[in-house]
């Protein structure tokens, strides 16, 4: 009897130092995802994906970016990080930067080359320009780097930040249709991601073409097909279902895979296969999946938020989730991993939408924007002195300031009284405004949390709300108006326990709360502040 309740309990305590920790972490994003859509597209959601995480699980319904510029690159490094581009370093997906004189790239790296069936550009990557560590980096240190991190995309970007800096891989899609890696990550791919490409399975996705996956009836939260504010994947043809994919392909190569909900599927094929081949939460060492789903970024630019196309997109990566939490369930076990679900970013409505229903808004063109800078410096200076406009970002070329005798303070004082009287524009700050800021300014304060000295301009615009630069059709991002910045956070799995939170939640909150579930140290630029509804009492 004894040793029946010696056994017993030596048991129980084994389980309960198991379960300190789960298994596997599947970290998703959902690129361009706006809160709202789970609440629009939810009578036509299955009960087994977001509608299982949401239900099984904890929802916080107010979670917002709290910077500017609301990209994708900084999106990621934001979630994964626990701080903001300030920090970081990632302040846009390609920037001009300031110390260096040129643009740069989130993920350029020079030093590094691609192994796989890509070009040599698109593989040389590596987080090298990310300026703090990772939840997934403190995972690896934490665990002697016997936990095992994994990060996965159709974009470079959305691969390379959330894997970190000591990630065992990051893959990403390529234009030839493979998913590829660089020199950075090891000299070869892993046998089972060239198997995986050597299959070809895009081709499958391809030759299946694209139409709706449900009745067209039950697109009624959407504009009808073929709308004015939606634009093409392919110039000859119009943006009607169902698509001919294979002719895109023909003309285009197997890129057309992005625009598509496809790009989600094949991803989730390979983030199966990764669990199974690389034996993802099966010891005693958390393991780490990033999956950033990039194809509703794509389907949204170019379609639009209102879009049949976005919809499907959007019908269609609810039944990929739903494969996915039914392979962890067997292969990792429901009470052994733990998924987050939350977004890079949100997205506009259509300007020209916007305005057609009588809203007093419109698109401007960001090189007519560009054009009226340098027009104004030549007739007010003599000379052009702006040497860079990107990003809501101005860059005042100081050499040329030099040898004309102009003081650089005035210079901003008199491009930004100017920039005021544009009809677009709701507020201009130098940079002496954005480094003195005390939050009092609302908008400034986002400003200032996008914003790294070293890397951004003299002057940064922020237009009124409703307003677009760049697009005519589709949609963009990169306001700190909630329309970009409101986005879903779901937790599921391990530990976590079913509710909703309504109150005022920031993506930086994401990557301390994963330190404090998994009891590892805090990314090392992380202000702390965490998600306590998930912590208990």
């Amino acid at each position: 009897m004894k040793k029946l309740v010696l056994f017993l309990t030596f048991s129980f305590v084994l389980n309960v130092q198991a379960q300190q920790r789960p298994k596997l972490v599947v970290g998703i994003v959902v690129d361009q995802m706006k809160m709202e859509y789970l609440y629009r597209f939810s009578d036509d959601f299955s009960a087994n994906g977001f509608k299982r995480i949401m239900n099984g699980g904890y929802t916080f319904h107010n979670m917002h970016y709290n910077y500017a510029p609301t990209y994708t690159a900084p999106g990621h490094a934001s979630i994964y990080t626990g701080t903001t581009p300030s920090s970081h370093g990632i302040v846009a997906n390609e920037w001009f930067n300031r110390a260096i004189g040129k643009e740069l790239y989130c993920t350029d790296d020079a030093s590094v080359t691609t192994i796989g069936g890509g070009t040599d550009k698109e593989g040389a990557m590596s987080p090298r320009n990310l300026l703090t560590t990772t939840i997934t980096d403190e995972l690896r240190m934490a665990t002697n780097f016997r936990g095992k991190v994994i990060g996965m995309s159709i974009k470079d970007r959305g691969a390379i930040l959330p894997a970190g800096h000591f990630a065992n891989n990051a893959y990403w899609y390529s234009k030839t249709g493979d998913f590829i890696s660089s020199t950075f990550y090891g000299a070869n791919l892993p046998d089972w991601v060239t198997q995986f490409n050597n299959e070809k399975r895009y081709m499958n996705y391809i030759n299946g073409g694209w139409n709706l996956l449900k009745p067209i009836a039950t697109y009624d939260e959407s504009l009808v097909d073929d709308n004015p504010y939606e634009g093409k994947i392919d110039k000859s043809s119009q943006p009607i279902f169902p698509y001919n994919l294979k002719k895109i392909y023909d003309e285009k190569g197997a890129d057309v895979l992005r625009s598509t909900p496809f790009g989600n599927d094949i991803l989730a094929d390979l983030a199966i296969k990764a669990i199974e081949k690389e034996s993802l939460g099966k010891d005693n060492f958390t393991d780490f999946l990033a999956v950033s789903f990039s194809s509703t970024d794509y389907v949204g630019h170019t379609f639009g938020p209102r879009s049949m196309e976005l919809q499907d997109t959007y019908l269609r990566l609810d039944q990929t989730l739903e494969k996915m939490l039914v392979y962890l369930d067997q292969t990792v076990g429901k009470d052994n991993y733990l998924v987050f679900l939350t977004a890079d970013h949100a997205g506009a409505e259509n300007s020209n939408y916007l305005k057609d229903n009588k809203y007093n808004v419109k698109n401007v063109p960001s090189r007519g924007i560009e054009s009226a800078l340098r027009k104004f410096s030549v007739a007010t200076f003599g000379v052009d002195v702006l040497l860079n406009y990107s990003n809501f970002n101005l860059y005042f070329d100081r050499n040329i300031l030099k040898d004309k005798s102009l003081e650089l303070v005035k210079v901003k004082q008199i491009f930004k009284d100017f920039i005021m009287t544009q009809e677009h524009v709701k507020r201009v700050y130098t940079e002496e405004e954005i480094l003195a800021s005390t939050g009092d300014d609302y908008f400034l304060s986002f400003i200032a949390k996008g914003y790294d000295p070293k890397q951004n301009g003299d002057l940064v615009l922020l237009d009124k709300a409703g307003y677009m630069q760049y697009i005519e059709t589709g949609t963009t991002h990169g306001s700190p108006n909630s329309y970009d910045t409101h986005v879903p956070m779901l937790f599921y799995g391990w530990h976590v326990p079913k509710g909703n939170s309504y109150s005022k939640k920031q993506i930086t909150q994401i990557a301390p709360t994963l330190s404090q579930m998994l009891k590892i140290p805090f990314p090392n630029g992380t202000d702390s502040e965490v998600l306590e509804e998930l912590l208990g009492k």
